[in-house]
């Protein structure tokens, strides 16, 4: 796909009739009083201003009730990485859009011998006075320094993760200058990039450089404050492990956490920690999240002080990381208001492999049942935001499409979303297999019949390693990713088996895709086969591990006026060019996969993929979003088998 697609002029867009919301066109009642370039636009993309950019509070599983958005306009630059920081800029970009995207309204790619430059003025409300003050990044692709008020702040590497930095000390009173200068290697580096490339063609995408997830500020309480809440739940012993972390150690015996579960606004289990200890908070008769019923529970946590219930003790004779301590903290008195709070959420549930119903083959279980998991490749591209997605709305309506067309389950195919996203999924019910986004360069990937995986030098492997384990720790608490995916097809697969038990080591409450299709070593907790012929292959059977079908499907259907570029060649693994037909191909996969889940029990079903995304035109939806292929009565009438026990 040539990025000169990106400069196109987009058609002037009326006023269009309503169409057919479940079987056919969308509707869309919108005007487009300044179009962006872009060959094809989602309604949801047209609808994108300045002022309405990504409004929501970004991190929904930790939430303050003050910040301050700063997506929207800034000052951009690109210039040669070797010049320092421009006096002058080329003209404004919208955040969180990357460069090369329609929507950021600049359209220009950003070369690796390039440094994009973004500049900002911000002013700190006086109500923030005396506490800590922190600037976060949803994602910034993919090395990035920032400098406040011209003093260098710090620097950050890695493309898919949210980050943060402490600026305080570099606040004025009055507008404060933000510079950030970010570079970008992609395809000429082996770093984590997903499907991105500087040639985009056939399954490889255009380039996504800069800011594309939200920017926003925060304050904090001063000097200690609440970082990170980490949430696991013990289905089996009907109680949720807790660990509180903050900024910094607090080591003084008077600082306790305080943690409230709650049904709505029912508080139905209480407890305190003394600051810096882990611990379970009990929940009784526990509501159980399914795709079905996606009940989440209410948490509030709170930093408070407490009277020492040891007050008078020796150190060396005080209880500790024992239940005297731990009764002692629950029961001791609080005294004044909350240093810190903040709210989140949780649920019960649990995903393991466990005895299913075709003889001794494991299945995978939800809740200690089996269930089969069906759901789309899901890629996560737009033709106006690329990797971002132009709106909550947009998120919560490809969702919402997937739960009436009978998908249980997806798969975020070499992608991280933004936190929002996952949010949607725990409350809507869908669950997600999670892919690490591969990286490698020309010769360190594998054939599908090797076995023996290519060399990595030492920094490739570290930094994968360090974003993989980034991408497990931010998006731990989120109910709907019961699976993570290491590699995919060979692309940049190293030390596999090691790989896939360090995961399971880190996260023993999630299942391990270790490797999806190709080249499998018999690591992990599944057998994963890719299979795009016409009717699908069988996977082998195995005694110790769940077999799924990890990507299959493909069919092909190009419909004029909803192509990424009608000139190039749109291409599925089949290509039809009726409904009718690619209904009928559906259907024999479908069937396919039914019978290979009553008679040999395979565990789940991936179908590629949810939507066209350029060249690709094997979409359950078009690429801007306006025609479901199949209509959503059918899909679901199709995949009804699926979810029946045999």
């Amino acid at each position: 796909m040539k990025r000169s697609v990106l400069r196109r002029v987009a058609r002037k867009i009326g006023l269009w009739a309503a169409g057919c919301v479940l079987a056919g066109t969308f509707a869309v009642h919108f005007a487009v009083a300044q179009a962006p370039t872009a060959a094809i636009l989602s309604r949801f993309e047209r609808q994108v201003t300045p002022e309405n950019a990504w409004r929501e509070y970004p991190r929904p599983e930790m939430t303050r009730p003050d910040w301050q958005n700063l997506n929207g306009m800034w000052d951009y630059a690109i210039l040669p990485k070797t010049a320092p920081a421009p006096s002058r800029f080329d003209g404004q970009i919208l955040v969180p859009f990357c460069v090369e995207s329609a929507l950021s309204r600049v359209g220009k790619p950003l070369k690796p011998d390039q440094r994009l430059w973004y500049r900002r003025q911000v002013s700190i409300p006086a109500q923030w006075n005396g506490r800590r003050v922190l600037l976060h990044f949803g994602a910034v692709d993919y090395e990035c320094s920032l400098w406040v008020n011209g003093g260098l702040v710090g620097s950050h590497t890695g493309g898919s993760d949210p980050f943060e930095f402490d600026i305080t000390d570099f606040l004025k009173s009055g507008a404060n200058e933000l510079v950030l200068g970010v570079l970008d290697p992609t395809t000429e580096g082996e770093q984590p990039r997903g499907k991105q490339d500087l040639k985009p063609n056939g399954i490889w995408y255009t380039p996504v450089s800069g800011i594309w997830q939200s920017v926003w500020l925060e304050p904090v309480a001063n000097p200690n404050y609440i970082e990170e809440v980490r949430l696991t739940p013990d289905l089996d012993s009907s109680r949720l492990r807790v660990e509180v972390l903050t900024n910094r150690p607090i080591t003084n015996p008077t600082t306790a956490v305080r943690l409230t579960a709650l049904d709505g606004n029912t508080a139905v289990a209480t407890t305190q920690l003394r600051a810096g200890r882990g611990g379970y908070l009990p929940i009784p008769n526990p509501k159980l999240w399914t795709p079905d019923r996606p009940f989440l529970y209410n948490l509030k946590v709170e930093l408070v002080n407490v009277k020492d219930p040891f007050a008078g003790t020796e150190n060396r004779n005080r209880p500790r990381h024992n239940p005297a301590e731990r009764a002692a903290y629950a029961g001791a008195e609080v005294s004044g208001s909350p240093i810190d709070v903040v709210t989140s959420y949780f649920a019960m549930r649990g995903i393991s492999i466990g005895p299913g119903h075709a003889g001794s083959q494991p299945m995978l279980l939800l809740n200690n049942k089996p269930v089969f998991q069906n759901g789309p490749l899901d890629q996560g591209w737009w033709p106006g935001g690329l990797l971002t997605p132009p709106s909550d709305e947009a998120m919560v309506f490809e969702i919402d499409f997937l739960k009436k067309a009978g998908f249980n389950m997806l798969r975020k195919h070499i992608k991280v979303e933004p936190a929002r996203y996952y949010y949607h999924c725990d409350r809507l019910g869908l669950l997600v297999w999670q892919d690490m986004p591969s990286g490698f360069l020309e010769g360190q990937t594998m054939s599908p019949s090797e076995v023996v995986e290519p060399l990595r030098r030492s920094k490739g492997k570290e930094q994968f390693e360090l974003e993989l384990r980034r991408m497990m720790n931010r998006l731990h608490n989120h109910p709907s990713i019961v699976t993570w995916v290491v590699h995919n097809e060979g692309w940049g697969q190293y030390d596999n088996v090691r790989l896939a038990a360090w995961v399971k080591a880190l996260d023993p409450s999630r299942l391990v895709n270790a490797a999806s299709g190709w080249s499998d070593l018999g690591a992990g907790d599944f057998y994963d086969i890719h299979t795009y012929e016409e009717v699908p292959r069988e996977p082998a059977p195995k005694n110790n591990r769940a077999i799924v079908v990890g990507e299959f499907g493909g069919i092909g259907w190009p419909i004029a006026g909803h192509l990424w570029n009608p000139n190039n060649r749109n291409w599925g693994y089949q290509t039809y060019q009726d409904r009718e037909t690619v209904i009928k191909a559906y259907r024999t996969k479908y069937a396919k996969m039914a019978e290979m889940y009553r008679k040999l029990g395979v565990s789940a079903a991936v179908y590629t993929q949810t939507t066209d995304v350029e060249g690709e035109v094997n979409g359950l939806l078009t690429y801007d979003r306006e025609i479901i292929k199949i209509p959503i009565e059918t899909l679901r009438e199709i995949h009804a088998p699926l979810l029946k026990q045999p």
